[in-house]
């Protein structure tokens, strides 16, 4: 071949396709396809973002110095410990770019979330995926695929799409049994969601260890998917190869005044959180009652599991002739199954009602 060619696994990348947006010939899509905040964006969030409109020529704080310190007021965190990014997802990359690479192994769950294989292979890493035990990590599988070349560990707590949590005590044991030249990645994306005595987003163990770094995002409870902003709290160590290898300006100027303004928004974490335990709650009894199989779920969204390929992507079509979106899942190998977020209380009721009638239809 001629021309310019890229390193070899960069070809091996399949690339990531997020969840659809809109029906041809639908006028009301109602999407559900990719978790994004029943509610939208907080109002401050949305008045902050107008209000920036004039200052689009500047560049944004690189440092995101202002975001990194709201950050740390809500959370009681070290801001210094604290890198942004564009998204969790960018984040993600540059710890693979960091330190994986040639002869450097990454490992991860079965069905763990697809950016770690696609960032992590585009690194030249090789990505070990450990069996999971009813759709859950197996931390002990997980531990039985470090070998000497492993560098990173990720761990999505609760995982996407599976819906499953490890609680936090067999995480910290998980920590201690890893070597100390691992670098563990605890992706916390729906932390927000968790109500539970047993759970830690990961600020506990990324304090209490010098090898553990913990993900956080705004595109889930604060619904700012749409303008991409994650952050990383880790070891200073940890937080000086982020700010190494990012972009010198990854967070923009409407990104980062939008998240400032989300946080400070009074309530709105509880308002969202109590919404999705309700409607999460009823969509799985819903679901259940239509006899459709759900696995355990923590974040904004539901597993349903079909039982087969073929009826799964039936239960798509139905949907999507009625215009609700939701997310296939065969690229996580769990063709059998459909991601369902939890929407309002309306959209949760069309999901119920509509798929009742599908499973009426294929047992009449």
């Amino acid at each position: 071949m001629t021309g310019p060619q890229p390193r070899p696994e960069v070809l091996g990348v399949q690339p990531y396709v997020g969840g659809e947006s809109h029906l041809p010939g639908v006028n009301r899509t109602i999407k559900l396809s990719s978790n994004e905040g029943a509610f939208g964006a907080p109002p401050g969030a949305l008045a902050a973002y107008h209000a920036i409109a004039e200052e689009m020529f500047r560049y944004p704080d690189g440092g995101a110095d202002r975001l990194r310190e709201a950050i740390g007021r809500r959370f009681g965190l070290n801001p210094a410990r604290i890198a942004c990014g564009t998204g969790s997802d960018d984040l993600i990359g540059l710890l693979c770019h960091a330190y994986g690479g040639a002869g450097r192994d990454i490992v991860m769950s079965e069905h763990g979330f697809m950016i770690y294989q696609i960032a992590g292979t585009a690194s030249g890493s090789r990505v070990v995926k450990a069996p999971e035990r009813n759709l859950t990590a197996d931390l002990d599988a997980m531990l039985a695929a470090v070998s000497p070349s492993t560098r990173l560990v990720f761990l999505a707590n609760p995982n996407n799409p599976t819906g499953t949590m490890v609680p936090a005590d067999d995480v910290a044991r998980f920590r201690a049994a890893l070597p100390p030249d691992i670098l563990f990645v605890l992706d916390s994306a729906y932390a927000e969601y968790i109500d539970r005595s047993d759970y830690d987003a990961g600020e506990k163990l990324v304090g209490a260890t010098d090898n553990t770094v913990m993900l956080r995002t705004f595109s889930k409870v604060f619904g700012m998917g749409g303008m991409r902003v994650g952050w990383a709290y880790g070891p200073p160590a940890v937080i000086d190869v982020l700010n190494r290898v990012r972009e010198a300006f990854n967070v923009s100027v409407p990104a980062q005044a939008a998240a400032i303004a989300a946080l400070q928004e009074p309530g709105w974490v509880e308002k969202v959180r109590d919404h999705n335990t309700l409607w999460r709650a009823r969509l799985a009894d819903g679901l259940r009652a239509a006899g459709i199989t759900v696995w355990s779920h923590e974040g904004n969204f539901v597993l349903a599991d079909f039982g087969t390929p073929e009826v799964a992507n039936a239960a798509d079509a139905f949907l999507r002739g009625r215009g609700i979106i939701v997310r296939k899942v065969g690229g996580y190998g769990l063709p059998h199954c459909l991601r369902i977020t939890v929407g309002t209380a309306d959209e949760v009721g069309l999901v119920i009602e509509t798929l009742t009638a599908f499973m009426g239809q294929r047992r009449g």
